[in-house]
Formats: structure tokens, C-alpha cells, sequence
């Protein structure tokens, strides 16, 4: 399971992204639409990833800052040169990519452009363990050597 590519997971599914200057509300209407948790950003020129948008953004950095969401940019909010994945690694690397950023959503790229996102609500519950198991080892090995 654990060597499965990363690619894999995408089946075909529409990647959701706005420009930087596209609203909050306008993000918001778009997850919900296309019933994802997350809006890549891209620069309208050339289509590279720019940032990130997500619903904790959406609740941490606009909702609960009292934030307009109609007046306020994806620019302002987004988490700006977000951590990729190649779609050609595996299963096991984004897992452990996703772990050691704190990340719930993981763009994929090929060729510079971003072909999808996978959350952490794509990986199998097998896989999600053999991560927590790993990282659990790691933490008592950095005890033991403390």
C-alpha cells in the first residue's frame, strides 16, 4: 500500500484554483460547489501555484479575524509557496511530507503545474498507521538519545 504513487489517489478530479485576487467568498462558493476543503491559488499568467487556500484558513485567518469575505483577497489569506509533492512519489513519501509540515492538504504538481490535492482523507487507514507507528519510533529514539 505504501508504494502506491501518489498520482494514484487523484482519479481524475478536478483541481478547484482561483487567482490571488479572487475574494474569500468567491473560494467558499467554489469548495462548496466542487465539495473540496481547499482552492489552489494560482497566477493567472502561467497557471504556477502561487499558494494555498483552506477551510482552517478560511475559519483561522478570516472568520474568526472578523474578516470581510467579500472585501479580502486569497492573497491576504492564503498560505503563500505551499509544499508540494511530484505526483510520482509514493503513498508512504507524501504521507510522511504531509506529517512533518502539519499538513491536511498536499498539492500535487507534474510538469510545474499543479494535476491535484489530496488530503489526508484520501489515504487508506493502513497507511495513516504505519505513518503514526513511524513517527511514535522517531519520537522515542529522540528520547532514548536525549
Amino acid at each position: 500500500m505504501m508504494h502506491r504513487n501518489i498520482g494514484d489517489l487523484l482519479n481524475r478530479r478536478r483541481v478547484v484554483s482561483l487567482p490571488a485576487g479572487a475574494s474569500v467568498r468567491d473560494a467558499a462558493r467554489q469548495m462548496k460547489a466542487a465539495h473540496v476543503a481547499s482552492v489552489v491559488v494560482t497566477a493567472s499568467i502561467n497557471e504556477q501555484i502561487e499558494g494555498i487556500f483552506t477551510e482552517r484558513d478560511l475559519t483561522d485567518r478570516v472568520v474568526a479575524d472578523g474578516l470581510d469575505p467579500d472585501q479580502t483577497r486569497l492573497s491576504e489569506v492564503m498560505t503563500p509557496c505551499p509544499v508540494t509533492a511530484a505526483h510520482d512519489i509514493t503513498v508512504g513519501e507524501a504521507l510522511r511530507r504531509m506529517a512533518d509540515h502539519g499538513l491536511r492538504h498536499l498539492p500535487v504538481v507534474r510538469d510545474g503545474r499543479v494535476v491535484g490535492v489530496v488530503s489526508m482523507r484520501d489515504f487508506m487507514g493502513e497507511e495513516l498507521m504505519l505513518i503514526e507507528h513511524e513517527r511514535e519510533m522517531m519520537d522515542s529514539l529522540t528520547e532514548v538519545m536525549m
